[in-house]
């Protein structure tokens, strides 16, 4: 039960922070004035990027951790 839960709460955040960052894509490209500004913030974006990856990565990597240590890594019939 709480794996499912939790399994909707994880997709659900990294839902709403993908559509952040097109968010906030929209907006630097959208409403920066120079193209050091534009730089700048499309350097930021590749950052948080880098960083939203890292974060889904570790989060798939330690739920599958923790089912592998919750069978016991065996099989059951």
């Amino acid at each position: 039960m709480f794996g499912k839960v939790k399994k909707v709460f994880f997709t659900g955040v990294f839902g709403i922070l993908y559509i952040s960052f097109i968010a906030q894509m929209v907006y630097v490209l959208g409403w920066s004035s120079s193209a050091q500004e534009i730089m700048l913030g499309m350097s930021a974006l590749s950052f948080e990027w880098l960083v939203l990856i890292a974060a889904r990565y570790l989060s798939k990597r330690s739920s599958g951790a923790a089912q592998q240590h919750n069978n016991g890594g065996f099989r059951r019939r």
